[in-house]
């Protein structure tokens, strides 16, 4: 065995050498740091991460991050409705996929979808997908996978303003300003974005599973009409040639305007949705010498969801703190259904120590507090979580490196947990082979725990909470080879992530259900948080990519299958189910030309198709199965001006499946946009010394 692994080593070093010294290529090396939480080559990167670059983003044009990730990666699927972006990666629900913004986490969760309309689409640089359970050194919510939004950075010493303006079918528009100041060592950046869309319909029949009529002149809508803006602040000031201090802050506000008026069986509304977010975050950065560096954040996040009421209602309600019953509200009342907040500090460090290592450590705090009149018993909830977190990275030879990450979690309620990480990556000249062992944890969340919420719609659901439930946890394996031959990249991964005592919304008797609710609401239907036994996800992952000097090409392709053993309390019976949006088979392919006609014009023009099969669900049917196309071009003018336009959807499917029902997409069909950038700056011509101390503050600034 040592002559075997001394000879592959040997091997792997001289197809290394070999290929430095004939084999040449033109990929950019781009530097990620989601992987492992340090600045790595992408090619290099010890733990298999997908990147969506600058270059494609602005070729794609997408108009939201959800279009973004499900254009130009088979790995996502998304439910658009009025409590959010229901996203699932590799079969998990977005409640196990952390997503991250510049390495610190998006707060927005709205009933289990994040609010990805705080992503400012015109403001992203890249994005890093890492897949598999990440805990070790992200903590929570991160046994799908993470997702890490870089925003760009705005370095020109002077004065830099932006405009982009977007114009699509059914009104969508996209606006975005920013404004940037750089002088001496205070940096700021001003961002504002606004979002419309007028909505669309795509069907006016109403399930019959859901309404007491047979109705096929509903007024609701596939997706409805709406709003939302956010205006954000970041702050840098550069103390010394180490240290660095920053501060930002920002609000959102997004209202969802819902058919409303009297009609027998359909699910108007006399109330629309209204969200309120704020966020401040303060820290700094102290690079000890060229390696070592210590980090602070500390972050407060709200999300606030309202009922704000567009005609007289009487519902369940408090007056003067007691609660009551037909409680009167008016046209322009306000009534709160949840205010989460979010208190996180986190302390990191990273080192270089002996024998070509580098070590990471930190603590962190994080307390989430839930006030829900209307939805908790009791108004109010808390968590309190603590860790401790480790990891060390080794260049063991030259082509094996290794990656060990442990974290010590303690949460007040479910006491304290170690999940550990363990990665390899063996370099043959231009093949990488690598594999991924971890562990996930994850505790129930405020919501899950203490949640009873009422709805009606042609009678009486009741969802509930449960106090009983156990904290989940996850084995994660990952293989993947990943092979460059010039201008052409392949890659393939394969994956397994089991997750035990799955959180998931499950139907139940109603006579188990709290019988003061049954009493008071005789509903029709109860659905409560419960532990499923075990959930097992796994599947293939394949990619290609062709870099040429005009043409870019490829395409990927995902694999899925899940089991998950659910305990059947009706029957005292084991039985086995699909996760809910699960599909077999999702690819994507495009293929680009970019040509530079002067340094005055360059044109791009792009060809995208996404294809999905049907997705499994356990009530109320499964969604079909599509194929969707795209057609963009941009038009670079000059260093200020870019012109982006394009079709989508061009062969105009659209999934009518009545409401209440599944849907494959909720696409409204064939639709065309145009954008138009104008980018101004003001300052003095940078010096050769002041760029290249820029590109040096650039790298260094995700460490």
């Amino acid at each position: 065995m040592k002559k075997w692994a001394l000879g592959l080593a040997w091997l792997c070093v001289a197809q290394t050498q070999w290929a430095q010294g004939v084999m040449k290529t033109d990929s950019i090396q781009e530097v990620v740091v989601t992987g492992t939480g340090t600045q790595h080559l992408l090619k290099d990167a010890p733990v298999q991460t997908e990147v969506i670059s600058h270059r494609q983003l602005q070729q794609y044009a997408g108009r939201s991050i959800e279009d973004i990730l499900s254009g130009l990666t088979a790995s996502f699927d998304f439910n658009e409705n009025d409590m959010g972006s229901h996203l699932q990666m590799n079969g998990l629900g977005n409640s196990y996929v952390l997503i991250l913004i510049d390495g610190r986490r998006l707060h927005g969760d709205n009933g289990g979808e994040n609010e990805l309309s705080l992503i400012d689409p015109h403001h992203i640089e890249r994005i890093e997908i890492v897949k598999g359970a990440s805990s070790a050194l992200y903590g929570s919510d991160a046994i799908a996978g993470v997702i890490n939004i870089i925003t760009r950075k705005h370095r020109e010493h002077g004065v830099m303003v932006e405009n982009t303006t977007r114009f699509g079918s059914y009104a969508d528009i996209r606006q975005h300003n920013g404004i940037s100041l750089n002088y001496g060592k205070l940096s700021s950046y001003t961002n504002f974005q606004l979002q419309h869309s007028d909505g669309w319909q795509n069907t006016s029949e109403e399930a019959l599973s859901q309404t007491e009529y047979h109705i096929t002149d509903s007024r609701n809508k596939t997706v409805n009409r709406h709003t939302n803006w956010q205006l954000a602040e970041h702050l840098t000031y550069q103390v010394t040639k180490q240290i660095e201090i920053y501060a930002d802050g920002s609000i959102y506000w997004k209202r969802i305007y819902r058919p409303s008026g009297h009609h027998p069986g359909v699910d108007v509304k006399t109330y629309d949705l209204q969200y309120d977010n704020a966020s401040l975050s303060a820290g700094g950065k102290w690079k000890l010498n060229d390696t070592d560096v210590i980090t602070l954040d500390a972050d407060w996040k709200r999300h606030a969801y309202n009922y704000a009421y567009t005609d007289t209602t009487l519902t369940d309600g408090y007056d003067r703190g007691r609660f009551t019953h037909y409680y009167p509200y008016f046209p322009g009342d306000k009534e709160l259904q949840s205010d989460q907040r979010l208190t996180q500090v986190s302390l990191k460090g990273i080192f270089s120590l002996p024998y070509e290592q580098q070590l990471s450590t930190g603590l962190e705090y994080r307390h989430d507090w839930l006030k829900a009149p209307m939805r908790v018993k009791g108004e109010k909830a808390t968590d309190n979580t603590q860790a401790l977190y480790v990891q060390d990275e080794w260049s063991l030879l030259s082509p094996l490196y290794l990656t060990a990450g442990l974290r010590l979690t303690r949460n007040e309620g479910f006491g304290t947990r170690l999940t550990p990480k363990l990665s390899a990556m063996l370099k043959c000249g231009d093949l990488r082979l690598r594999a991924t062992w971890s562990q996930g944890y994850k505790t129930p969340t405020p919501k899950e725990l203490h949640y009873q919420y009422i709805r009606n719609m042609s009678g009486v659901y009741l969802y509930l909470g449960n106090t009983d439930l156990k904290a989940q946890a996850s084995n994660y394996l990952g293989l993947s080879a990943e092979y460059t031959i010039g201008k052409l990249t392949m890659t393939a991964s394969a994956y397994y992530n089991k997750v035990d005592n799955m959180i998931a919304l499950v139907t139940i008797p109603p006579s188990l259900a709290p019988g003061e609710l049954i009493v008071q609401y005789e509903p029709v239907r109860v659905r409560q948080y419960q532990n499923i036994e075990d959930a097992k996800t796994y599947g293939v992952d394949l990619t290609l990519r062709y870099q040429g000097r005009h043409i870019t090409a490829g395409g990927s392709y995902s694999y899925l299958d899940t089991k998950a053993n659910q305990y059947d309390s009706e029957k005292d019976v084991m039985h086995s189910v699909t996760i809910d949006g699960m599909a077999h088979h999702k690819a994507n392919v495009y293929a680009t030309w970019h040509h530079d006609f002067s340094k005055h014009y360059q044109l791009g023009i792009g060809l995208y198709g996404r294809l999905s099969s049907k997705r499994y669900y356990q009530i109320d049917g499964d969604g079909k199965g599509y194929q969707l196309w795209r057609l963009s071009t941009t038009h670079q003018l000059g260093k200020a001006f870019r012109i982006e336009a394009g079709m989508d959807n061009i062969f105009d499917y659209v999934d009518r499946t009545p409401h209440g029902l599944h849907l494959g997409t909720t696409t409204p069909g064939r639709t065309v946009y145009a954008s138009l950038t104008v980018r101004l700056h003001q300052g003095k011509k940078l010096t050769n010394k002041y760029k290249s101390n820029l590109n040096s503050h650039q790298n260094n600034e995700q460490d």
